[in-house]
């Protein structure tokens, strides 16, 4: 049983001109849950992002868009956990990852931040890297010079569809994400 969740993080880079684009994986699937939730998303100055507060097999949990910019979203994490005084294990990072084909998504406990610039800044803001991750899959582009062009363009129809497939997949394991069945979500995500 590992920790109960508290706060849901969705990386992504905010204004119109990155909504579509892979990099914003993140923000995609917490808007999904606020949605599920009939939930809207606020501006929060001192948390530097937009929140909201959505209850999830009856725990109140606190879901987070940061307004930094990818490379800055610790700024904005430890805000929002350090002022709510939410321990580094009960948030759920939720990411676009490079090293998984669409269509595909994962959970992780801790480890490092495989390069991606969202999750290397809330390890050095936040001091540790013990947070959960649900990883999205967006694929490699197959030439790590092309990685900045494209987690900044827009998926493909296709690899759009499958992403949109995988974060319903993550969605319908997040009650027991949230409750700390970490295992049993694992396992019910990774068989797909």
């Amino acid at each position: 049983m590992s920790a109960a969740v508290a706060l849901i993080v969705g990386l992504g880079n905010p204004g119109p001109e990155y909504e579509e684009t892979r990099h914003n994986a993140g923000f995609w699937f917490v808007e999904q849950v606020a949605r599920q939730q009939g939930e809207q998303f606020r501006l929060e100055s001192k948390f530097k992002g937009e929140i909201t507060k959505v209850v999830i097999k009856g725990q109140q949990v606190w879901l987070l868009k940061p307004n930094t910019f990818m490379n800055r979203s610790g700024q904005s994490v430890a805000a929002l956990a350090r002022f709510y005084k939410i321990p580094l294990e009960n948030i759920l990072v939720v990411h676009d990852e490079l090293d998984l084909p669409p269509g595909t998504s994962r959970i992780k406990q801790g480890g490092g931040h495989g390069g991606h610039n969202g999750l290397r800044d809330i390890v050095a803001q936040m001091g540790g890297k013990e947070f959960m991750r649900l990883r999205v899959g967006i694929g490699h582009p197959g030439n790590s010079k092309q990685v900045s062009n494209y987690v900044l363009s827009r998926a493909s129809a296709d690899d759009q569809r499958l992403i949109e497939e995988s974060l319903a997949d993550a969605l319908e394991v997040l009650p027991q994400v949230v409750s700390g069945e970490f295992q049993k979500a694992m396992n019910s995500l990774h068989s797909d």
